[in-house]
């Protein structure tokens, strides 16, 4: 599959419905109560937002940067659509998200996931991702699960 990944404005009408699918799809899975610790990203602190879209420019996932501090930032939104998992887009994504963290000079990647996507906890780790304690917001969170990458 031919992948495409642009880097666009937080508000993309692609991204946001992006951002929407997967909101359903973790009210589906956690329920639809208030199920993100911390404050929601906005287009006032994501550093990039970047879509992956096919050769018909049909999105097929997302996933953006929230500075964290100096060296680090944490990946938000991260999300790739059904049909297309197993095809190569998240990969694609996380690489494309850390040659951007490079870019800026970023020595390390933070996230969050939860204890209801076992899937993304293991494509993170197999992507080498680290288990970490939790950080910020997810601390006292039973269902965050939250990993780290040096970029060095």
């Amino acid at each position: 599959m031919t992948i495409r990944i642009s880097r666009v404005a937080w508000d993309d009408e692609a991204g946001t419905a992006l951002r929407a699918a997967q909101r359903r799809e973790l009210d589906a899975r956690y329920g639809s109560d208030d199920h993100e610790p911390g404050t929601p990203p906005t287009a006032a602190d994501i550093t990039l937002f970047l879509v992956a879209s096919d050769v018909d420019d049909a999105p097929l996932g997302c996933g953006g940067l929230r500075m964290l501090g100096e060296g680090s930032a944490e990946i938000k939104r991260m999300y790739v659509v059904e049909h297309a998992r197993g095809t190569g887009v998240a990969i694609a994504l996380l690489r494309a998200l850390e040659d951007e963290a490079r870019r800026l000079g970023l020595g390390q990647l933070l996230l969050e996931t939860g204890t209801e996507q076992p899937d993304a906890m293991r494509f993170y780790e197999r992507e080498g991702y680290h288990p970490i304690e939790a950080f910020g917001p997810y601390v006292d969170e039973p269902r965050s699960r939250c990993y780290a990458r040096d970029l060095g």
